[in-house]
């Protein structure tokens, strides 16, 4: 199963690619299927059932304005972003909804409702169904497998991407670094030879290109937008009053300083992210300020980075990602945020150690110090809101990942734990979670602290 680094960095919007992206995706697929079926003009209502973590922190995540969107015929990649709001004040005003943009049913704010009880092929399940009148025309159920993906209840435990040929076909750390050694090659050229083979080199590039400006956008207007973010909890954004402080900041000696400046990255990324801003799963909406955060790091500290670097960094990541997404999970909602904040730490982290000009073990070992330290991390947002502990969160991720990078290539001793084991440990550890700590919002500092 080859994972493409348009599969692990996809352009889409925030607040959650498991509980917005995906959704959106589902919300779509289904009035897709209807007009394959020429059910499309027949149908004059929907409902949508979410079940698990899809029905606990829907509201917070904004599940019900992604599938509405989708529903409606939207995309991540296309939606018009600043058009959203009048949207779904029609939508709630109205009780009326046009099904891929064509054809109005009957869809009330009752039409979403939030089961109590968990589907038992994944935690985030949602059904779909399409009425004329009392009959239903069709129905099918899907699931949010994390990071933006998607699978129907008929194709779940399937390869959720496309079967293709290439010339690296790895699925494990072991596989990676055996390819690597053998041809003499990075983890990056490695990945940048599937990918070319499978597309063409300049829409590769300009994939690559597409995401790093996604990016930068992010981090300028984080760091220049003010004021409380969306929701009840009212949070502060505060990435631009830090980036104002360190900007001014004569003495250039001050050891924390760069430390700094990676905490104002991440904070920004994510705080777009929380307003609900087009943002890059890397490999996950809450988890996305991780990657940009290191590289504009690198950029700024060693670099300046140029197309070739930059598509190195996330050519490198997309392989890391693609470890845990084929062994484990990119799911809060299945392994806590260990498959969130831990994977982008892991992912991250090797990539920075390739670029500082470590070789593939040591890269692979950076990958498996990001994730070992982020073993057991749980997933607990107050609110149900992607806001509470996940911005802070993704800052001290990002801090993590260049010093599990500097502790890897710093190493002349063989490493006791593999990134192999680390994987499957994490793995392990997220199922045993108590679902409390996986996404619902029932238990840890979600219960412990007051929203009002």
């Amino acid at each position: 199963m080859f994972v493409s680094v348009f599969d692990m960095f996809k352009i889409g919007i925030g607040p959650s690619s498991s509980h917005t992206l995906g959704p959106m995706k589902i919300g779509k697929q289904f009035v897709d299927e209807l007009q394959e079926q020429g059910l499309l003009t027949r149908v004059d209502s929907a409902v949508v059932d979410l079940y698990g973590s899809l029905s606990a922190t829907g509201k917070g995540h904004n599940t019900d304005l992604a599938i509405t969107l989708g529903l409606a015929g939207e995309e991540p990649e296309t939606v018009d972003v600043d058009a959203i709001p009048q949207f779904m004040a029609q939508v709630q005003a109205t009780g009326r909804l046009k099904l891929a943009g064509t054809q109005e049913v009957s869809f009330p704010e009752e039409a979403i409702r939030y089961r109590t009880e968990t589907l038992p092929l994944h935690e985030n399940g949602v059904t779909l169904t399409a009425y004329a009148g009392t009959e239903k025309l069709y129905a099918n159920t899907y699931y949010s497998i994390g990071g933006g993906f998607t699978v129907d209840e008929a194709h779940f435990g399937a390869p959720a991407v496309n079967e293709v040929e290439v010339p690296y076909p790895y699925n494990s750390a072991a596989d990676v670094l055996a390819f690597c050694e053998r041809d003499g090659i990075s983890i990056s050229e490695m990945q940048w030879r599937n990918e070319i083979a499978v597309r063409p080199a300049e829409e590769v590039r300009a994939h690559l290109r597409a995401i790093w400006n996604v990016m930068q956008e992010n981090i300028r207007r984080g760091t220049s937008v003010e004021g409380p973010l969306p929701g009840p909890l009212q949070v502060p954004r505060r990435a631009k009053a830090l980036y104002e402080r360190i900007s001014k900041k004569r003495d250039k000696s001050d050891p924390l300083l760069a430390m700094s400046w990676l905490n104002v990255y991440a904070m920004a990324v994510n705080e777009e992210n929380a307003a609900g801003a087009r943002v890059v799963t890397s490999p996950t909406n809450g988890a996305c300020g991780l990657c940009p955060a290191v590289l504009a790091y690198y950029d700024a500290f060693f670099g300046p980075t140029d197309e070739e670097s930059r598509g190195r960094f996330f050519l490198n990541a997309s392989v890391i990602g693609a470890l845990y997404k084929m062994n484990a999970s990119l799911s809060a909602a299945e392994v806590g945020c260990q498959g969130e904040v831990g994977v982008a730490c892991s992912m991250a982290a090797s990539a920075y150690a390739e670029l500082r000009g470590a070789d593939p073990e040591k890269a692979c070992n950076a990958a498996e110090i990001g994730m070992e330290h982020n073993l057991g991390l749980t997933c607990d947002p107050v609110n149900g809101q992607v806001q509470v502990p996940c911005i802070e969160r993704n800052a001290m991720g990002a801090v993590k990942a260049v010093n599990a990078a500097a502790l890897a290539m710093l190493r002349d001793s063989d490493p006791m734990v593999g990134l192999d084991a680390v994987i499957t440990t994490m793995y392990e550890t997220g199922k045993d979670m108590h679902p409390d700590y996986r996404e619902t919002s029932l238990g840890g500092l979600a219960r412990n602290v007051p929203c009002a």
